[in-house]
């Protein structure tokens, strides 16, 4: 069987339940697949990795991109997958359209390539729910509730479904083809 890393950095929640969602997908598909916080991930014994990242003002969480760093070498002897999490609201998909702030950052994704990455992917975010600060509880408050919680859960599961397949179709374990 397959075993699969979802690791994460989130600040409120909202990536760490996209990773779970991934995970739980790729379970549902026959993998095994682990769904823990970047801070005590590691990959070893793992055939795939499946990494993602809230993203704030364009960049990557600081444990995200430590952890892909740290990683970076054993990375590239596996496939693996990223995914940012952030824009919400009313202009959540025409943001992930067109505002290259969510193709960001670029630099991780650079580093990502190098090592082989087969995928990116931005999902559209949730606002906190307990927001910190001037800056979160204005957005909580000038944005209407039902526009708080962008995430396309569908979208997700499909996206999951599609690593799945491409790991069923190369035979990625260990010591397997890749």
């Amino acid at each position: 069987m397959t075993r699969v890393l979802v690791t994460y950095s989130t600040k409120h929640g909202s990536t760490a339940e996209i990773a779970q969602a991934i995970a739980d997908e790729l379970r549902e598909k026959g993998m095994d697949a682990d769904c823990v916080d970047v801070a005590v991930a590691s990959v070893a014994g793992f055939d795939a990795v499946v990494l993602g990242s809230a993203v704030y003002m364009g960049r990557w969480l600081h444990d995200a991109r430590r952890f892909l760093k740290r990683h970076l070498e054993a990375l590239s002897a596996i496939p693996f997958w990223i995914f940012s999490s952030g824009p919400t609201g009313e202009k959540a998909e025409e943001d992930l359209a067109h505002d290259t702030r969510w193709l960001e950052p670029r630099k991780v994704l650079d580093l990502a390539a190098s090592a082989g990455l087969r995928g990116h992917i931005v999902f559209a975010g949730r606002l906190p729910v307990d927001p910190h600060g001037f800056v979160e509880t204005s957005m909580v408050r000038s944005t209407p509730p039902d526009l708080q919680d962008a995430r396309d859960w569908e979208g997700i599961r499909r996206w999951a479904d599609d690593i799945a397949s491409e790991l069923e179709r190369t035979g990625a374990r260990r010591g397997g083809a890749a």
